[in-house]
């Protein structure tokens, strides 16, 4: 089956060079010139990716993005005329992958669609007993799912990609080059600060829960996943 991408923008010419880049590469494309008219079309459509514009009559992208994030798990891209990191955080913060500034290339957002998908299809792909587990804390990739003394933590998949790959090489020193390659997939477009946002929230989320093992910097370097 091709590929299904919702294309988003209250700019229908942005919609439709978007949706002429995706077709010259075999892509099916269904698209949406505002929030609301987007979730009705997600809910019919069922598209594999998603290419959500931030500015937005109706409903916004993020509050598109939110409520995508409540029934799916399908990659997001988000697109953003202001480029700063207020709002590139909050799509992050909101469960998109990746984020793109305006104006932009479209064979640069095809590229990374590309890449975004091959990782999702990796990941597919996980062995069922894909699992790692420390005291208090075990991450499930086959299962997309993180447990704090057993009980189910509501984490974006990026997030959970991230400690799994960091908890799978415990006391490691990776780069943020390097995360975004294993994570985000060969050739991410994304900047570093996309992992320090990640690294937060993390942090954030699991502060507390044990003394044997944390999210560590490694200052001038980059991140690891410490066992004590």
């Amino acid at each position: 089956m091709p590929t299904k991408v919702l294309v988003v923008d209250d700019d229908v010419n942005i919609v439709k060079l978007i949706k002429l880049y995706l077709e010259k590469e075999d892509f099916v494309v269904c698209t949406a010139n505002n929030g609301k008219e987007a979730l009705n079309v997600f809910k019919a459509e069922k598209p594999d990716i998603a290419v959500l514009d931030i500015m937005m009559p109706e409903m916004d992208g993020n509050q598109l993005c939110r409520e995508i994030r409540k029934t799916s798990e399908i990659p997001i891209i988000m697109l953003t005329a202001k480029g700063e990191t207020f709002d590139k955080v909050l799509s992050l913060e909101l469960g998109a992958d990746d984020y793109m500034v305006k104006p932009f290339d479209a064979k640069e957002l095809v590229a990374r669609i590309k890449a975004i998908l091959r990782r999702t299809e990796m990941k597919s792909n996980t062995p069922e007993n894909d699992c790692i587990s420390f005291d208090k804390l075990e991450v499930s990739l086959s299962n997309y799912e993180v447990k704090i003394d057993g009980k189910i933590m509501e984490i974006p998949p990026k997030e959970l990609e991230l400690l799994y790959f960091l908890g799978s090489n415990p006391n490691r020193v990776f780069t943020r080059e390097q995360l975004l390659e294993e994570v985000w997939g060969f050739d991410y477009f994304g900047d570093s600060r996309t992992v320090d946002v990640h690294i937060k929230r993390l942090r954030e989320k699991l502060e507390g829960v044990d003394a044997n093992w944390s999210l560590k910097t490694v200052w001038g370097v980059g991140y690891k996943f410490e066992v004590r």
